[in-house]
């Protein structure tokens, strides 16, 4: 589904909200406290400034009795089976995020991945996948990259921990060229890079992936991932704790020029490697 017939479903989505809302007998604050939201989430719900979680939609159902329809709603304009299930809702988010900040403990984030990279996380975590299903993986995880491209790019912040920059992914040529096309990125200012160096130690949200992201006429997220599993935040207190461990992240790590030197470097070491082989 293109971004503009997106946007006109959810538009469709947040009128017919309001409808049987207001039919019901409800004011945006009164349901809003029967779905556990506030009355200005419901607002912002019928307005497409945001989508609400799958939860959220289900409670709708069951409080304005609607049978089951902003569900099925919500199922068709999120679900899209090249994303885990628990990642498709986060993927639309990232198409209107104005701001997104990540730190990756372990891998380099699908915003950042090469072909080559994605392809070998992808064939690592089930062996026997189709050459198919990986080739269809791979488009979808360059497709959410073009947003990098866009002129309405979003600011793009990331931290890397040292550990993400040595692990030979794929192999040792692939890992080069993955490091390659960070660096490449960072000089075409279209990302800030920061490395987090092994001689830090223990530090904030310690091997925990985050994902932040703003919004212009919402608030902001925050979203971490565990095994086969995700957890998208936007509880305010939550997402400022969040936040305020990003910070201190930040603080620790590298500064961008020494992360770029440390990126190249990795890199070159891994090509040093590959020419060994």
């Amino acid at each position: 589904m293109a971004n503009g017939s997106r946007q006109a479903a959810w538009e469709f989505f947040g009128t017919e909200l309001k409808r049987r809302r207001e039919e019901a007998g409800f004011t945006q604050v009164e349901l809003g406290a029967r779905v556990f939201v506030s009355g200005g989430y419901i607002g912002q719900f019928e307005q497409a400034i945001r989508k609400p979680q799958l939860d959220v939609a289900q409670r709708i159902d069951e409080t304005l009795q609607t049978d089951g329809f902003f569900e099925r709603t919500w199922r068709k304009l999120i679900d899209d089976k090249r994303y885990a299930d628990y990642f498709a809702e986060v993927v639309e988010l990232e198409r209107t995020a104005t701001k997104i900040a990540t730190f990756a403990p372990t891998l380099v984030p699908g915003l950042l991945q090469t072909a080559a990279y994605t392809r070998a996380v992808m064939v690592a975590g089930n062996p026997f996948v189709t050459e198919e299903d990986i080739e269809e993986k791979v488009a979808a995880r360059s497709e959410r990259a073009r947003i990098l491209d866009d002129a309405t790019r979003p600011t793009y912040w990331t931290i890397l921990h040292e550990h993400v920059l040595r692990i030979p992914v794929g192999a040792e040529d692939v890992m080069a060229r993955q490091l390659d096309h960070i660096a490449d990125l960072v000089r075409q200012r279209k990302v800030l890079v920061q490395a987090l160096p092994y001689s830090v130690g223990a530090y904030p949200l310690m091997g925990r992936m985050v994902q932040l992201m703003e919004f212009e006429d919402a608030p902001p997220t925050a979203y971490t991932e565990a095994v086969y599993s995700g957890n998208l935040l936007d509880d305010p207190a939550l997402v400022k704790r969040v936040q305020g461990a990003y910070d201190l992240l930040r603080a620790a790590a590298l500064p961008p020029e020494a992360s770029l030197a440390l990126i190249e470097s990795a890199a070159e070491d891994h090509r040093q490697c590959a020419s060994t082989i």
